[in-house]
């Protein structure tokens, strides 16, 4: 580990210098990362972002757009020969298309490059003429990034820290029956110890879609080529005494040392480690309809996603960046159009506060941070309805699995975030005298006019925090 130590830490000082020598003689690049938790909207986004900053007409707060600075935006080969391309194209078509629909989410890693042609402002920006800046998008699990944690946990502390915090979620209920049922200091047998890593993969997935962010080992739910591998056999267990050498929670717990060395630690190497911005995408209305545990796993995952940002907190981290850092990180609390425009600053003030523990961290370490709410595809339109004799502020739109149009008024947000977060922190298990409703809303069919890119909600915004003061 110390040797992998030096030649990685080796490997990025030459990179870096290399990109130092490179950027002062060429091209500028930005390296943008963009995350997001289960179902929070990646995919949309990068297109989106990718398509309005080639057409310009909806992006009035970016700065660069909306003074001509951007005089031309282009699509051109990435620069990692060895990474997928992110299918901007067939994703485009998805969303803009006669029969709209919405893209099929990423799976692993890839990447994309956008480059901006800019003209520079006063006398020397006059002067030198326009200049080309290469925005490198990389687009990656919100999961792989969560692994992070377990590169400082031993098999022991991660056994015992998931089996007590699932112990009360109707969705592992099989798995922990089956990990109670299991002698950890039996001899390995390899057909048990597949069945309990498919049962507890079967457990992450159901928390996925129950609400729960914290669905680690990342893999399990995006193996990849490493499905059915023993990196990917393995499954927490409760302590045991006299496991020794060739029993089953010893195996699982090399299995586990392997994942982290083999699997993890090269993803932040290869990916990570050379990112200049980042945006984390949260599902945080359908965190809030979940309830007050799926709220309350949600801060918690972000406060652990920050860790990635502080590598004086991360031994084996602060080698690979070798003096690098992500400087700017947006929280963004995606599908706002889910929201009429009157409840978008509560949605964005449960947000700061959802990351208040991350943020706070993250200033520390001399990086800003933003939180927002946004829509990067807008999918429904407001009206007003009278129900009852109160007029309640709804949106409209397509529903995903009917194809019908219906109105949807979650119900209010409240004013003070604290009555969202304080049932969470203290456990409680529904709201009380609340329901925040939530309804999937199909892509909206579009028909844009020359120099207009999709219609979104603060994505301009978020653009200008992100790389804007790159474009001056």
């Amino acid at each position: 580990m110390i040797l992998n130590d030096i030649a990685d830490g080796l490997l990025r000082g030459v990179e870096n210098i290399g990109q130092s020598v490179s950027g002062a003689f060429s091209e500028p690049v930005i390296r943008l990362g963009v995350t997001g938790l289960s179902r929070a909207g990646k995919t949309v986004f990068i297109t989106s972002l990718v398509a309005n900053l080639m057409d310009r007409g909806r992006m009035p707060q970016l700065a660069a757009a909306a003074t001509g600075a951007i005089r031309a935006a282009y699509l051109q080969p990435q620069p990692d020969d060895t990474v997928p391309r992110f299918d901007y194209e067939t994703h485009l078509a998805a969303i803009t298309g006669d029969t709209p629909h919405w893209p099929e989410s990423t799976r692993a890693v890839s990447e994309l490059r956008l480059s901006l042609k800019v003209q520079g402002g006063g006398l020397l920006g006059s002067v030198s003429g326009p200049r080309v800046v290469h925005l490198d998008i990389v687009d990656y699990p919100g999961e792989w990034l969560l692994d992070l944690g377990l590169m400082e946990k031993s098999y022991d502390d991660w056994s015992a820290d998931v089996l007590d915090r699932i112990a009360s979620r109707p969705q592992a209920v099989d798995f922990l029956a089956l990990a109670r049922a299991t002698d950890p200091g039996a001899k390995l047998d390899e057909v048990q110890a597949q069945t309990l890593a498919r049962v507890f993969t079967a457990y992450l997935g159901a928390a996925r879609d129950g609400g729960y962010s914290d669905c680690t080992p990342g893999r399990f739910l995006l193996p990849g080529d490493l499905a059915g591998s023993p990196v990917l056999t393995f499954a927490p267990l409760p302590m045991a005494e006299g496991a020794g050498r060739g029993g089953l929670r010893r195996e699982f717990a090399r299995r586990y040392e392997a994942y982290k060395r083999q699997v993890v630690r090269p993803f932040f190497r290869d990916h990570f480690a050379r990112i200049d911005r980042q945006v984390v995408l949260v599902d945080a209305l359908g965190a809030i309809h979940s309830g007050p545990q799926a709220v309350e796993d949600l801060r918690r995952a972000m406060a652990d996603i920050l860790g990635a940002f502080r590598p004086g907190r991360n031994a084996w981290l602060a080698p690979l960046l070798r003096g690098r850092r992500v400087d700017h990180i947006l929280f963004a609390a995606t599908k706002a159009d889910h929201l009429h425009h009157s409840q978008h600053a509560r949605l964005t003030a449960i947000m700061q506060a959802l990351v208040r523990d991350a943020k706070d961290r993250a200033d520390y370490a001399g990086a800003k941070t933003m939180a927002m709410s946004i829509a990067a595809l807008r999918a429904t339109v407001e009206e007003t309805l009278t129900h009852d004799g109160r007029s309640l502020d709804c949106v409209r739109g397509t529903l995903l699995d009917t194809g019908k149009q219906a109105a949807l008024y979650p119900g209010a947000l409240p004013d003070d975030p604290a009555r969202i977060l304080s049932p969470a922190r203290s456990g409680q298990q529904g709201w009380l005298g609340d329901d925040y409703n939530i309804m999937h809303f199909a892509p909206a069919r579009l028909t844009l006019k020359p120099g207009e890119g999709p219609p979104h909600i603060r994505l301009d915004r978020a653009a200008e925090f992100l790389i804007g003061d790159r474009l001056r």
